[in-house]
């Protein structure tokens, strides 16, 4: 009787057989470009509300009522700026607030 792996292998060598040991190899994808994504414009109104936030000091909502009152945090970016203090001059008017207490 002949075993199986006697047939299937008659004939190669053995470096054939070591070739179809191997995994086979592999192809290398192709780089994709990275598409940024398209903002919207209330995303795009929402990042410069950030922004805006950010160049406040990132005041808390009792110091939004500390220096605009009552509708302080209701209020938007632009809203404050006509009130008189924008957001670069937060902080000075916070201190002007406090310190007037």
């Amino acid at each position: 009787m002949v075993s199986r792996s006697h047939h299937r292998d008659r004939g190669k060598t053995n470096e054939e057989e070591q070739e179809s040991r191997t995994a086979p190899t592999t192809r290398k994808r192709k780089a994709t470009k990275k598409i940024a994504p398209r903002q919207t414009p209330a995303g795009n109104a929402r990042a410069e509300g950030l922004r805006l936030f950010n160049l406040a000091g990132r005041p808390t909502e009792e110091q939004f009522v500390l220096v605009y009152g009552k509708q302080g945090p209701r209020m938007t970016w632009e809203e404050r700026a006509n009130a008189g203090i924008p957001a670069a001059k937060f902080q000075a008017a916070l201190a002007t607030k406090r310190s007037g207490r």
